[in-house]
């Protein structure tokens, strides 16, 4: 299943080969969402899907909460006038400055299929600041959304970071993460994704929960790009390396292919 979100450094594209390296358990928890990818096209009885981004959270509740009438409700902010810089604009703003739980959640979906590249990045004071990616007619995913209406009754949906996430899990249980990756170069790093970051002492932190959940038989797989600081960091796992083309640049011609990982640990 395709998800509904565009997703920087999403999975979809590469889920043959996440669910290939997937032990086998009752229930997946996954404490870095995104585009819930691996949730969507896995087949556990159970799952614990979780992200610190309180926004992405919200939409995924929403939509299991409402279903079909909060699928509708979005549908409505998909019209030709609103696909407009200045409209675009004045949607952002209200989304960074009301409350309501399902107004924000439908006009997150609005912002990431009409903003640039779909990405999600926040600012230090924790605002939306994407800009308006001028697409002609962006499509709004009513297919997608309601397979995942479908799927997320299997799902508990948390807003937590990766460490409370970790320590819900319990022997069965399968861990997936898709961290905020390691910068290639200094100047790639992209850790805004909720105004927080995610620099190296996380990733830190993160390898040695995988590390302390593996030894008490709770396998942890871990995607990141391929660089020495991984590979060292991962040396006590089992590693699959691989490359994937790039889809975050608006230039065809800077679409590279790039080195990376999946390490097991278990």
């Amino acid at each position: 299943m395709k998800p509904f979100l565009k997703w920087a450094g999403g999975k979809y594209k590469i889920i043959d080969r996440i669910i290939r390296v997937l032990p086998q358990g009752t229930r997946l928890i996954e404490p870095f969402a995104g585009s819930s990818a691996v949730f969507l096209n896995t087949k556990y009885e159970k799952y614990l899907i979780a992200d610190s981004n309180i926004d992405l959270i919200n939409v995924y509740k929403q939509l299991k909460k409402d279903g079909t009438d909060f699928i509708a409700y979005c549908n409505e902010l998909f019209i030709k006038a609103n696909n407009k810089e200045k409209v675009f604009y004045r949607l952002r703003e209200e989304f960074n400055t009301i409350s309501d739980s399902t107004r924000k959640a439908a006009l997150f979906i609005y912002l990431n299929r009409h903003c640039f590249n779909g990405l999600c990045r926040y600012n230090s004071r924790g605002l939306f600041n994407v800009p308006f990616g001028s697409y002609k007619n962006p499509p709004f995913p009513e297919k997608e959304m309601l397979d995942f209406v479908k799927k997320s009754k299997k799902a508990q949906f948390m807003a937590a970071d990766f460490v409370e996430t970790m320590g819900k899990a319990v022997v069965g249980d399968v861990i997936y993460c898709d961290p905020p990756y390691v910068p290639l170069t200094e100047t790639s790093n992209f850790t805004n994704y909720t105004g927080s970051g995610f620099g190296q002492q996380e990733q830190d932190k993160l390898v040695a929960l995988a590390k302390k959940l593996a030894n008490k038989g709770i396998p942890v797989i871990i995607s990141n790009h391929d660089t020495d600081f991984t590979r060292n960091s991962y040396s006590s796992a089992q590693i699959d390396f691989f490359d994937v083309r790039r889809f975050i640049s608006s230039k065809v011609t800077q679409r590279n292919k790039v080195s990376e990982l999946l390490a097991v640990f278990a």
